[in-house]
């Protein structure tokens, strides 16, 4: 019996597998809006009825996809905050960066469906909060990192407002109670840049304006390491143009 269940779950995950396949190419093709589980049970050879019993909705296929998305850019950007662990924090930061970049111009569908417009009638469950927040924790990780290693400062700018500091010293407290109040509001402002700068790209309004979109992004991102709080190392403040805080 063993052998049967094991065969079984093999075959689930196969099928399973080729329909969430079968749907990117669906978005990519049409749009998210437009996903439709009969065509993608037409294009696999399958009847409806078959494909319901793997997602019973679209809006089960679609959070399976939104789940994989976010967990495949969320991987990208663990695994280069695990190769720079012995990198400067500056320069970690950027690493990071560069991996949720080089993610998104990758796959730039599966991008649109977690960044790009909402899909209409659609709302994505709690399933999606973990794997949505995989990404952001390791730029925070970074942060918190070079903070216990007294290798940050202050974010530079003006204090915080009443309200902006409220917000921030409640997140404070449920991401990172160790981080002062400023840098997550740094951070939050960041993280906001780092996905604006990538959606530009991705989105294609940097068409005819930035043509080194690479070496672009590589100066955004330096620049909001800075902003954060991390200095950036003395050779690179001459190699790329930007200032070490002091």
């Amino acid at each position: 019996m063993s052998v049967i269940r094991g065969a079984r779950e093999r075959a689930r995950i196969e099928v399973t597998a080729a329909i969430k396949e079968e749907a990117r190419k669906r978005l990519a093709a049409d749009g998210a809006s437009q996903l439709s589980l009969r065509a993608v049970a037409r294009e696999l050879g399958m009847v409806s009825s078959a494909l319901y019993r793997y997602f019973p909705s679209r809006d089960d296929l679609l959070t399976a996809l939104i789940v994989d998305a976010y967990d495949a850019i969320g991987e990208r950007a663990e695994q280069a905050l695990a190769g720079s662990r012995q990198a400067d924090p500056f320069d970690r930061w950027v690493t990071v960066c560069r991996a949720i970049r080089d993610w998104a111009v990758a796959h730039p569908h599966e991008y649109a469906l977690i960044y790009g417009s909402p899909v209409p009638g659609y709302a994505a469950p709690e399933d999606t909060i973990g794997p949505a927040s995989r990404a952001a924790f390791c730029l925070i990780n970074v942060v918190r990192d070079a903070h216990r290693a007294g290798l940050a400062g202050d974010p530079p700018g003006r204090p915080l407002s009443g309200p902006v500091r409220a917000d921030a010293a409640l997140l404070a407290a449920e991401l990172a109670p160790e981080l002062p109040v400023p840098v997550i509001a740094a951070l939050v402002a960041a993280w906001a840049q780092v996905f604006g700068v990538v959606s530009f790209e991705v989105f294609g309004q940097f068409n005819r304006v930035v043509e080194a979109r690479g070496e672009f992004f590589e100066q955004a991102a330096a620049a909001l390491a800075v902003q954060v709080g991390l200095s950036a190392p003395a050779n690179a403040a001459a190699a790329d143009g930007v200032l070490p805080t002091k």
